[in-house]
């Protein structure tokens, strides 16, 4: 059936069929009786998936990742489909069209997906309202950035401004300095700024009654020196987690024709191209930090078998994201269920 419809939403642009099959799978849900059917056909409710980590109790592994439902607009709807849990967001202190149009472009060929979005979202406040009337009690992560027009040398101030205005409405944070798509971001990294940013969020965390988790995510093109100062860095700061990683600026191994990837220029590539190094770095950060924090791990999982690898090679927990649109809705029913199968 997803064979089908995806045959149909493939013609058109990537962006504008993003929303038409929210909108669409919003309107679908509002027949009687449809989210209880949809509950019972995608999701796999077993004691054995259920995972406990940072302080949370997790029904299955398989989480949204950020980018899917930036705005918290769909929660309602996206949480009938199997997943553990949704992280909504990137979200910013104010609002932002992000960049130009067209900028998302799909690569049918290497089923991988290539974005430079630039954190388009409607703001902290617009996010929080939706976050107050949400009806479902799937498990939330708010993804937090910063403003494009904000300079670095401030940045911390637009992650604490998300943070305090989200932390009565999301169950972890996770702190985004990896996305390629706003300029200088990227240089937040950077082992001196980076632990400042995530020892000022940690020192606001422990002065409230109970903590949030706080996770870091990183970009997969960091150097084995880079990865080592993230793991030294998530000891010093001690905040909850990782995921690992982010979209690739990387190219390489392509089979989509060189003029057409150099036509759709710069941006994120994720899907099936990035799931290797992806896997590398996931594994990399595992056993030189000696399982001493938790790990999600998100990168090219396009099927059962690809979520379960991505947790061989170290994963706690995982997201996806371009093989949900590759593969449709039952990806996380097909992860869990193998899971099951290999228990």
């Amino acid at each position: 059936m997803y064979a089908i419809i995806k045959f149909f939403l493939f013609k058109m642009p990537a962006e504008k069929a993003h929303y038409f099959t929210l909108d669409l799978l919003r309107l679908v849900l509002k027949v009687p009786t449809a989210k209880f059917f949809f509950k019972c056909f995608f999701t796999v409710r077993d004691k054995r998936l259920k995972k406990e980590f940072f302080g949370i109790n997790f029904p299955n592994p398989v989480g949204l990742a950020a980018g899917f439902d930036k705005n918290a607009k769909y929660i309602d709807e996206l949480s009938c489909l199997g997943f553990g849990f949704i992280e909504i967001g990137t979200v910013t202190p104010l609002p932002q069209e992000g960049n130009p149009l067209p900028r998302l472009f799909r690569l049918a060929k290497d089923q991988g997906i290539i974005n430079r979005m630039g954190f388009n979202n409607d703001g902290v406040d617009a996010v929080v309202e939706r976050l107050k009337k949400r009806k479902s009690n799937i498990i939330i992560g708010g993804n937090i950035g910063k403003n494009k027009v904000t300079p670095n040398e401030k940045a911390v101030d637009d992650y604490v401004i998300c943070f305090n205005k989200l932390f009565d409405y999301v169950d972890y944070f996770v702190v985004n300095v990896s996305s390629p798509n706003t300029p200088g971001l990227r240089e937040l990294q950077e082992k001196d700024k980076l632990a400042a940013l995530l020892n000022t969020l940690q020192k606001l965390n422990e002065e409230r009654i109970e903590e949030k988790p706080i996770l870091l995510k990183i970009a997969p093109d960091l150097t084995t020196s880079q990865l080592d100062d993230i793991i030294e860095i998530m000891h010093e700061t001690r905040i909850a987690g990782l995921i690992s990683s982010n979209t690739t600026i990387s190219r390489e191994n392509l089979t989509t024709p060189k003029t057409e990837v150099e036509t759709i220029g710069n941006g994120g590539l994720s899907g099936l191209p990035v799931k290797t190094h992806s896997n590398e770095v996931l594994s990399y950060l595992s056993k030189k930090s000696k399982k001493s924090f938790p790990i999600i791990g998100v990168g090219g999982i396009m099927n059962g078998k690809d979520g379960i690898e991505k947790m061989k090679h170290g994963a706690d927990l995982v997201q996806v994201y371009s093989g949900f649109i590759y593969f449709g809705p039952g990806l996380p029913k097909a992860i869990n269920s193998l899971l099951l199968k290999k228990t």
